[in-house]
């Protein structure tokens, strides 16, 4: 039976492991149509009646296609710890065509792999979230977004001991480190995006984009 899904603004997630569970409960939380496919029926009582889910095989292409992938924008594989099964999976997916197709990797091996093979976008949770937290631990830094590709990084972070009490223009961030700050929340205030004018103070939390290597030194200055 098919889904009532358009394939613009619909995602069907095979695998509910931790990362894919994740992923369709956020989903179907935000009201997106979101469709989960998982082949373990344990798994499937577990989270029957949460979720808008089907049990059923993705490394079987007809499988796919009865549940309707093909109506679906987006497909998120979930499914890793299995190199076989990731590879069928993600190759059903990109025989049926679909437009965007996101798939998790637990090496960089298996996403250069999944990569070859048609997947749009690879992603590696454990890695990230590894490295993610090691610029956490060693810094000045709140939070850490690191784009797909480019090495361009957006964070979070306390300002630097120099930029107290000067504005943006004065304390000339971009040309002295190299970094943009895009904005600043002040304690009790909403986000304000920056100006040349924006006034910073020990309290503020900044918004900062740039390169990764660039914005590890400038967060972590005295």
């Amino acid at each position: 039976m098919a889904p009532a899904a358009s394939r613009t603004d619909s995602t069907l997630v095979i695998g509910l492991g931790r990362f894919g569970s994740a992923v369709a409960a956020t989903l179907d939380r935000l009201g997106r149509e979101v469709l989960a496919v998982e082949s373990d029926p344990a798994i499937v009582r577990q989270w029957s009646g949460h979720i808008p889910l089907v049990e059923a095989d993705a490394t079987d292409v007809e499988a796919l296609e009865q549940l309707g992938a093909t109506e679906f924008g987006t497909a998120v594989v979930g499914v890793a710890s299995s190199l076989e099964a990731s590879v069928l999976i993600a190759g059903n997916l990109v025989d049926l065509e679909t437009p965007q197709i996101w798939a998790k990797a637990i090496s960089r091996a298996h996403g250069r792999i999944l990569r070859r093979i048609g997947a749009h976008h690879v992603v590696y949770p454990e890695f990230d979230a590894g490295q993610r937290a090691a610029h956490l631990v060693s810094g000045r830094m709140l939070d850490y977004i690191e784009m797909e590709k480019g090495g361009f990084t957006i964070v979070k972070m306390r300002p630097p001991a120099e930029l107290h009490g000067f504005t943006i223009g004065e304390s000339r961030i971009r040309s002295r480190y190299g970094v943009t700050v895009f904005g600043l929340m002040s304690p009790g205030e909403s986000f304000e995006y920056a100006r040349a004018d924006t006034l910073v103070s020990s309290d503020d939390v900044l918004v900062v984009g740039g390169d990764a290597n660039l914005l590890e030194r400038f967060a972590n200055r005295a």
